[in-house]
């Protein structure tokens, strides 16, 4: 069986689904692109955030891509000037709420980015200099709790602005804009 698979770059403002079943109006993924039936999304990022996302018609590969064995690899501008003590912090694993228990996150990958992103404005402003500086770093983790890394920056003191996966495994966001979809062949997912 001949399957389908495409990279987008998921606009914020978007749910990572292609259902909603609730009476609010939300923009999902099918208003992008002319998707095959039985496409679905390979993990998923939140409504307020943003970037790389797999798509499959294949559930085999999305089970391997969602596997801890996959890196997943996001920017985050986050509230104040992030110092490395905080990012040895992240790197070694920090405390956060999951399911109503606390849960130490496993240790994983962060450094501090220097020089801000050109990923372009969001379509939502996120505020201006008046309510203090900002900061950016790259958090990469092979987990997935519900807005894990929003509540990682949270816990060493730095709440996280806007969010942006880079990278899923060896395929990364590259130049891909804010609702561009790209069909592939295949991944090439590297475990």
């Amino acid at each position: 069986m001949s399957h389908s698979h495409f990279i987008i770059h998921k606009p914020y403002g978007y749910l990572s689904q292609f259902i909603y079943e609730l009476k609010r109006k939300k923009k999902l993924l099918g208003e992008l692109h002319d998707f095959p039936k039985g496409t679905m999304a390979i993990g998923r990022l939140d409504e307020d955030s943003e970037g790389l996302l797999l798509l499959t018609t294949d559930g085999m590969m999305s089970e391997i891509i969602r596997s801890k064995k996959v890196d997943k690899e996001y920017y985050v501008q986050v509230d104040g000037i992030i110092h490395q003590n905080a990012i040895d912090e992240l790197q070694k694993g920090v405390e956060i709420g999951f399911n109503g228990t606390k849960y130490i996150t496993k240790p994983c990958k962060s450094s501090l980015i220097h020089e801000i992103p050109a990923f372009g404005a969001r379509g939502k402003k996120i505020r201006d200099e008046r309510h203090g500086p900002t900061s950016w770093a790259s958090i990469t983790v092979n987990e997935g709790k519900f807005r894990q890394v929003r509540k990682m920056t949270a816990a060493v003191g730095f709440p996280t602005l806007r969010l942006v996966r880079v990278r899923i495994g060896n395929v990364h966001l590259n130049d891909l804009q804010a609702g561009e979809v790209i069909e592939v062949e295949n991944f090439q997912i590297e475990i």
